[in-house]
């Protein structure tokens, strides 16, 4: 049984709306009052003082993440290590999800640019937090790799990850995907040099053009700046414009 056992209210509300979102079954008591014998876990606050009986162990939570607390309950519950471990199918919206021990406790479908700050949230105050990355979407995952600070980073072959998606589960993939990656033991990895393919040019340029309010693709120098990750899509058009822009003006036949 999980028992939450705090004075705190911000503290009780957080976690009691989490536990009641998974579905968690749960019981409250005031500190003091006498613990029930099923008792497995106890969640109070951060810094409270609370007697807690013997054999119960103890998860400490902090008013502004009660979903952390949760996550190290269930962990606790189901006999897991509580490493967290983020797995990442790399893409333009990568799927990535976020395990602890065994237990899929998140899951994200983000664009790519957002995936270092949800790391940096997921890993803080983690244990021994690992970070596993298909080898797919080369492009991508490089640049996700390089952004990647202060948290192990593996390579894992995702040959065979993506799931068979049956009726009504379309749009899953990636992230199903990234549950079996974040699963799969990979390589130890800092960075990854990546020398862009004429077809993974083309297809920035592809993109450049779709974005483009003159239809104007992009040149092959700021595509390979884009897919280096020194520049945006956005950023090589702005570019691109100027650049037009100031050949225009030094046109003879303007004049």
């Amino acid at each position: 049984m999980i028992v939450v056992a705090t004075a705190d209210f911000e503290v009780y509300h957080g976690v009691v709306n989490e536990l009641r979102d998974r579905g968690v079954a749960f019981t409250t008591i005031e500190p003091g009052d006498q613990w029930p014998e099923e008792a497995e876990v106890a969640v109070i606050a951060a810094g409270e003082s609370v007697e807690i009986p013997d054999g119960v162990d103890l998860v400490q939570a902090d008013p502004d993440t009660p979903r952390r607390a949760v996550e190290a309950v269930i962990s606790t519950l189901r006999g897991g290590d509580g490493r967290t471990v983020i797995g990442i199918d790399p893409g333009e919206r990568p799927g990535v999800a976020i395990l602890h021990g065994d237990m899929v406790v998140a899951a994200f479908q983000v664009p790519a640019a957002e995936i270092t700050d949800i790391i940096s949230e997921e890993v803080e105050d983690a244990v021994d937090p690992v970070v596993r990355i298909g080898d797919g979407a080369r492009l991508v995952g490089a640049r996700i790799i390089d952004e990647i600070q202060s948290v192990p980073v593996e390579l894992v072959d995702e040959t065979g990850t993506t799931p068979y998606l049956g009726s009504g589960a379309r749009g899953m993939g990636d992230v199903l995907a990234a549950v079996n990656i974040a699963r799969l033991d990979g390589e130890e990895i800092e960075s990854r040099t990546i020398e862009p393919t004429a077809g993974e040019l083309q297809k920035i340029k592809d993109r450049s053009r779709e974005a483009s309010e003159t239809n104007r693709a992009i040149s092959e120098a700021l595509a390979r700046q884009v897919a280096t990750g020194s520049l945006t899509v956005e950023e090589a058009l702005a570019e691109h414009d100027s650049d037009s822009s100031t050949d225009d003006e030094g046109d003879p036949d303007d004049e």
